[in-house]
């Protein structure tokens, strides 16, 4: 089970001489795989840390005229110029999952890869510490707790995102790029109940992809099957489709009742209809010839996000592919299951890593990395538990998914939505580390100024344009940043300080502050203690320009 935090219990360490070993060769493969992605000769380099208050009126002028340079050169060279946009959205992995953020027994050569060749954030965010919120808010630009309905979706919610709603896609083709979207979805299809064996609208076509595959939910919900445009694929209309999260439809058996059949046994929750030897959440008959096979999942939707980058390439695309991986059901392929030294988990984290090689091999096959601006990151922090009896608890050997922050996967401390952020831009985006204040929210508003397209009054209001920072031109980012947990409860980060308001949404409080924790990250990153009681005027300005925000319309 998630305690509080959204932490997990770790495994037994190994000896710090099989540390030392795995270090060198993490070290090892990384290097053979940065020397592949330097070109020209670029001299590898760190900025140093500077702290979350620094920024002088030199910098800020900076930062203006240079996201204004690469506004006009992008709109006055036509849009053959544009940069490809390739954002790689990972599941549920945490800030010290990946190597380049200290990880040493998880091998992410690829992803390091980026990260020593682009520019690494180490104070880089999701909208929420749940995926239906942070999705929903990368692709509108609004904090997605403004709406009461974007919390985890069932797999035949309605779609989340309004008729003629601006969105990063819809923006992206208004520019003049073809826009894909490959993977994990979870934000809701159709207007009431989806027929499941007709063409599903409203759904990625509407928001803006003019391509999309994609699991219309998680891997651990139903239906089990992929949509391609808005059609179930390999769909038999003998053996229709018949979805419900309410009762059970059907005679498939399901891992509560018959559970002899599963090949991976739940550890809570997950025992409704049994698909591929696993049980899921919720219950679906029929669309047998359609359903997936989670051990080949990764190889399926990295083929797709592949094939999407060969038909597009001579035209400006944005690629938002949004793996499954590393979220449960873990079933990594043959060739990665077993391999890690530190369970299933890390099994699935260089699975991740893979997938990542193979985008940028296509990148790479077709010349396109000086023309391609490529963001890593992350839906929200780790869980190690998250419902099923896999062995990642028993077998991390002392890894920690979140590092030294606190929390995780639905979470309101610093490890539910810090996460890893990396942008790499071959000859365009230094080699650097930054501790600028970054949120994927903010992708629109700096996409739309990367490209030169404005965006609409009164939509996508929360979503800040941070291009100079994703760019390494600047290393001022955000002033205020909102983090949201699984029940939509809130925190405000402001400088050093960080603000948590533990009462519910619609809640009144008694106080202005008394439900609350403040933290000072300055010099406790990893916050374990409140000092709030020492700071009574910090925690009543940030109390109020937190409810000045969420009163927002």
């Amino acid at each position: 089970m998630v305690d509080e935090d959204g932490g997990s219990t770790t495994g037994l360490a190994h000896t710090e001489l099989v540390a030392l070993r795995l270090e060198w060769q993490r070290r090892l493969r990384a290097a053979v795989y940065i020397r592949l992605l330097r070109s020209e000769g670029r001299q590898m380099n760190s900025l140093p840390r500077r702290s979350f208050l620094k920024g002088t009126t030199a910098a800020f002028a900076a930062a203006f005229l240079h996201n204004q340079a690469v506004t006009r050169a992008l709109a006055e060279s036509g849009s053959r110029q544009k940069p490809n946009i390739v954002l790689l959205l990972s599941d549920d992995v945490g800030y010290g999952d990946i190597g380049c953020y200290g990880a040493k027994l998880p091998r992410t050569p690829h992803i390091d890869g980026l990260a020593q060749c682009g520019r690494r954030f180490i104070d880089g965010h999701s909208d929420a510490s749940v995926c239906t919120p942070s999705r929903y808010a990368i692709l509108s630009g609004m904090y997605a707790w403004r709406r009461s309905d974007a919390r985890v979706l069932p797999g035949d919610a309605e779609l989340l995102f309004a008729d003629h709603q601006t969105t990063l896609p819809s923006m992206l083709k208004q520019a003049g790029y073809k826009t894909g979207c490959v993977g994990k979805w979870h934000m809701g299809l159709g207007r009431g109940e989806i027929d499941w064996n007709g063409e599903i609208a409203p759904g990625p076509r509407e928001v803006g992809f003019d391509y999309s595959f994609i699991i219309p939910a998680t891997a651990d919900r139903v239906p089990c099957v992929y949509v391609e445009n808005g059609r179930v694929v390999g769909l038999d209309p003998k053996d229709p489709i018949e979805v419900s999260y309410k009762k059970l439809v059907g005679e498939d058996p399901t891992g509560r009742d018959e559970p002899y059949l599963l090949k991976m046994k739940p550890s809570h929750g997950h025992d409704d209809t049994i698909v591929d030897g696993v049980s899921r959440i919720g219950f679906m008959t029929g669309g047998n010839s359609a359903r997936w096979v989670d051990e080949k999942m990764a190889a399926t939707l990295a083929e797709k996000a592949t094939a999407f980058i060969d038909a597009s390439y001579e035209k400006p695309f944005f690629l938002y592919f949004a793996t499954s991986d590393i979220h449960v059901p873990r079933m990594p392929n043959g060739e990665f299951a077993g391999k890690s030294l530190c369970g299933v988990r890390c099994d699935v984290i260089e699975q991740l890593d893979w997938t990542v090689g193979q985008v940028l091999a296509t990148l790479e096959k077709h010349k396109l990395m000086k023309n391609t601006l490529i963001v890593f990151t992350s839906d929200n922090g780790p869980v190690v538990d998250d419902g099923y009896a896999d062995g990642s608890v028993e077998n991390l050997h002392g890894h920690t998914p979140s590092g030294v922050l606190r929390g995780g996967k639905y979470s309101l401390y610093e490890g539910g939505t810090r996460v890893p952020f990396i942008t790499y831009w071959r000859d365009h985006i230094p080699v650097s580390v930054s501790d600028a204040v970054v949120s994927q929210t903010d992708m629109l508003a700096s996409m739309a100024a990367l490209v030169g397209e404005p965006l609409p009054q009164g939509q996508s209001f929360d979503s800040e344009n941070v291009l100079p920072a994703l760019m390494g031109q600047s290393e001022h980012g955000r002033d205020v940043l909102i983090e949201a947990d699984v029940r939509q409860r809130t925190a405000i980060r402001r400088g050093r300080w960080k603000l948590l308001d533990f009462d519910l949404p619609g809640v009144t409080a008694t106080a202005p502050g008394k439900n609350c924790a403040l933290y000072d990250l300055e010099v406790d990153p990893s916050e374990t203690t409140n000092v709030a009681s020492r700071h009574p005027e910090v925690v009543a300005d940030l109390w109020a320009r937190l409810q000045q925000i969420r009163g927002r319309a």
